[in-house]
């Protein structure tokens, strides 16, 4: 005897539903990391995306915790942390990496003091002459400094359960990427497909740039999880042809001076010109506590997009759409953890 079945569309999709349920394959909500856990993409609100609270410059073989009071760094910090929340800061992207200054118990503690939600990182500087790399970075493969970072996205840095909400490397100014530069791209790569981390490599000129995207894409990472940090010191055309590739083009240099903000004002409206405001960033790289300085060296506000380019912005008749893009939006889309591999 033969028996037939008849599904209608409702019965498909309940038990399409149910064998979600039974077997947990429910999408992942897409989120945040900050150095008190995670938050969801929509709350991340108005956003600073390259920022410091604190740089050791010693070298890596010298910096420690030892370099430095947390309590005095606390003190330094705070008021011009509250300038910027009253600005209606809510997210600032702390990032010092490691061996440079990183202190995740200090960031945590601030983000509790101040309501300001910080990211930290995890990877290593590069530039300077590979001043602040440690020894293990230049002994070790790419597959063995990813397997390090990776390991503080899932257990957290250190003996804390901080983790980090992206990856930080540098490489050198020039045209071609050295071999440890080069290994710490792939690093950061290999780091980037098992975790969802964006990578955001302090750069510069477009050479190093674009060498870092071709070996991305030799490892399979799609440049949309890239950020070419200090953009601003690549030239119009390749600022266009990266954020057209879908990089992440940060404007971070902003200060308070009349020609810089005519200078920023200027890229964000080629850009704008080009549809491609949506693939901008802009920040300060800005602050921060200097251990063995007096009183921890002069700091640097993280205001002046509010007060000068902001209004520059408006002057020049950008929308508030257009401006909330550069600082709500557009961070959200840049640091959400998630894979983006190469198509």
């Amino acid at each position: 005897m033969k028996i037939f079945f008849s599904f209608t569309p409702h019965i498909l999709i309940l038990c399409f539903s149910l064998l979600m349920g039974i077997t947990g394959c429910k999408q992942e909500e897409k989120r945040i990391m900050t150095v008190t856990g995670p938050m969801q993409v929509e709350n991340m609100g108005l956003t600073l995306t390259h920022e410091h609270i604190m740089v050791d410059f010693i070298g890596a073989d010298s910096t420690g915790y030892h370099r430095w009071n947390r309590e005095d760094v606390i003190k330094s910090v705070l008021p011009p942390l509250k300038k910027v929340k009253k600005k209606g800061l809510q997210t600032l992207v702390e990032c010092t990496p490691a061996y440079l200054g990183r202190d995740p118990r200090l960031l945590k503690n601030i983000s509790q003091k101040t309501n300001i939600q910080l990211i930290t990182n995890t990877g290593y500087y590069g530039a300077v002459d590979e001043k602040f790399l440690p020894k293990h970075a230049f002994e070790e493969s790419a597959e063995q400094l990813a397997k390090r970072w990776i390991a503080e996205w899932e257990n957290g840095i250190e003996d804390t359960d901080i983790k980090p909400g992206f990856i930080k490397i540098s490489v050198g100014s020039d045209s071609e990427l050295s071999d440890v530069h080069e290994k710490l791209v792939r690093a950061a790569a290999k780091t980037h497909l098992e975790t969802g981390l964006t990578i955001a490599s302090h750069t510069g000129p477009e050479d190093p740039a674009f060498a870092q995207l071709n070996v991305l894409e030799e490892e399979g990472v799609s440049p949309e999880a890239f950020i070419w940090v200090h953009a601003q010191n690549g030239n119009t055309e390749a600022q266009i042809k990266a954020a057209e590739k879908g990089a992440w083009i940060s404007l971070d240099g902003v200060q308070g001076k009349k020609k810089i903000i005519e200078n920023y004002v200027q890229m964000l409206s080629n850009l704008k010109e080009h549809n491609l405001l949506h693939r901008a960033l802009i920040s300060h790289d800005a602050g921060w506590y200097s251990p063995g300085e007096p009183n921890g060296g002069d700091f640097r506000p993280y205001t002046p997009i509010f007060d000068q380019l902001v209004p520059a912005l408006e002057n020049k008749g950008f929308t508030r759409e257009e401006i909330d893009r550069l600082l709500k939006e557009n961070p959200k889309k840049a640091f959400v953890v998630e894979k983006k591999i190469l198509k």
